[in-house]
């Protein structure tokens, strides 16, 4: 059986093409597991958690012996204290046969714990197995947010603790190394128990060290991936400039690395729906990008949820997309804090940014389709999409053309002031339903503040540079051509479009093309 990209569960080296890992495994066990470190791995969803324990557990099986759970199906746990405490004993001791130890040391595992003083048996029971087991125990329990707001969940990290603390001091033998994987960060989790009681900040867990491996998955890291794709199929793909391409929308973000490669092999690759574009190619990674927007998937799925529960964390996001807004990143900010949880948003040179490319491109999506119910802007005459597009082509000159007509139209009286919260959203909204369902457009973070964009639009694989701006006079729209330049140049293109918004009185709206250094640009004034 061939293998095949994963998107969903545990990666199988043999079953699946994939990221290794080699040198964050080798770096976890140096720095963490062979210091004796107690420590929670914290990352969003679908950012390879499960998989980096499991291959962690391949890796430690030579040297120690791995005690692996999952509080995923774990709720019948959490009743009492002794059913907690049996059913650790019970689950460990089935990890603990799957790994062949001695009977007697299994034997002494299993025997019946006391119901008055569970919890101190189970320590018992701990210490016994860490003192007679031949080889260094680690304990690893996946899923662990599943049950944190639950004082058992507390009392047993409670235990760990006072067990941790006591073998720094010579008078107790517990785990080498206990590790515990989640999306909440356990150590400064916020937790309310029960309606009416007062919410806890604090958790047992301080004892643990921070986490700073970097779990994303970098250029290099793709290519190793594709590199062994590319060995079994010779597709003849730039393998570097792919794996760069993928990076570029993703950030490293392990699903949506492994979903674009997953859709261009399982989709595009595959006749007849995209057989006019070559799978691993610049074109094949936008028309995956665009299948993967237009599909439902569960990390979408909570990312609007996660919105609706947050509306700070809404609010944040809206401002740097529409605005510009500029956020310094402080770890203190509830808001942001959350946005990082979650993997929406990133920290980049202190500023607060879009966590990746794609992840902007469906919050713009969002966010657009709910401005649409609540704006005018949807009188534009859809039914006419079809002129904006000739011979498969997107005619963006056309598109700036009639987008001065409506603005001019509709929102002339409007002051300065208009366009710093509403301009950009204007053109955004204008443009979404021309290039839906074809096209996709993103906006380069570098760029983007409260006087300017530069919006990309990818259609049908060719890319069309937009500037939004203010104007703020002669100079300053000089160096906004300059820039616009800088971009086409970068995406070796020969025409770029600037639309500017003037509050001048003097003002002439319209459009005009120049040529500067060999490039054309389309500059248009509302």
């Amino acid at each position: 059986m061939s293998k095949k990209f994963q998107i969903t569960g545990t990666c199988i080296p043999e079953k699946h093409y994939m990221v290794h890992m080699k040198s964050q495994i080798q770096k976890i066990v140096s720095e963490y597991i062979e210091e004796g470190q107690y420590f929670s791995i914290n990352r969003a969803r679908q950012y390879g958690k499960t998989t980096t324990l499991y291959l962690l557990e391949r890796y430690l099986r030579k040297d120690y012996l791995v005690i692996s759970l999952s509080f995923e199906a774990a709720d019948e746990l959490f009743c009492s204290l002794y059913i907690f405490a049996s059913g650790l004993i019970r689950n460990i001791g089935k990890d603990l046969k799957m790994q062949n130890v001695s009977e007697e040391l299994l034997q002494n595992w299993l025997k019946p714990i006391s119901p008055e003083f569970p919890f101190h048996d189970l320590s018992d029971r701990i210490t016994d197995l860490c003192s007679n087991s031949p080889r260094k125990i680690i304990l690893m329990i996946d899923e662990v947010d599943k049950s944190s707001e639950n004082q058992i969940f507390l009392s047993f990290l409670g235990l760990l603790r006072e067990k941790y603390l006591k073998q720094q001091q010579s008078k107790d033998v517990t785990f080498q190394s206990v590790i515990l994987a989640g999306i909440y960060d356990i150590k400064n989790l916020k937790l309310k128990l029960h309606p009416g009681e007062e919410a806890k900040y604090n958790s047992p867990w301080n004892i643990a060290a921070d986490f700073n491996i970097d779990m994303s998955f970098s250029p290099s890291d793709i290519c190793e991936m594709l590199s062994e794709y590319e060995a079994d199929w010779h597709t003849g793909m730039d393998i570097i400039y792919i794996s760069r391409l993928i990076y570029d929308y993703t950030s490293g973000y392990p699903y949506l690395v492994s979903g674009i490669c997953r859709l261009i092999d399982e989709a595009i690759a595959a006749p007849p729906d995209h057989s006019g574009i070559e799978p691993w190619s610049r074109e094949g990674v936008a028309e995956a990008v665009r299948l993967m927007l237009r599909q439902p998937n569960t990390l979408f799925d909570d990312m609007i949820k996660h919105l609706a529960e947050y509306p700070d964390l809404a609010a944040v996001i809206r401002n740097i997309l529409f605005h510009g807004t500029e956020y310094s990143f402080n770890h203190y900010s509830t808001a942001l804090n959350i946005g990082v949880m979650f993997g929406f948003l990133k920290e980049c040179r202190g500023k607060t940014q879009i966590a990746n490319r794609i992840f902007e491109m469906h919050l713009y999506q969002y966010f657009l389709s709910e401005e649409l119910i609540k704006t005018d802007i949807q009188t534009f005459p859809n039914a006419h999409e079809n002129q904006f597009i000739k011979d498969g082509a997107l005619n963006m000159d056309l598109v700036i053309k009639k987008f001065v007509e409506y603005y001019t139209d509709l929102y002339q009286e409007k002051d300065e002031s208009f366009f710093e919260k509403q301009g950009r959203k204007m053109f955004l909204l204008y443009l979404r339903p021309i290039i839906n369902g074809t096209g996709n457009f993103y906006v380069e973070a570098e760029t983007r503040d409260e006087t300017q964009t530069d919006v990309i639009v990818d259609y049908l694989g060719k890319q069309y540079v937009i500037e939004l701006k203010l104007w703020r006079g002669k100079k300053y729209n000089e160096a906004g051509e300059k820039q616009l330049i800088d971009y086409l140049n970068l995406y070796h293109l020969d025409k770029g479009y600037m639309l500017t918004f003037s509050f001048n009185k003097k003002k002439q709206t319209g459009i005009k093309e120049i040529t500067i250094q060999g490039k054309r640009i389309l500059e248009a004034f509302v």
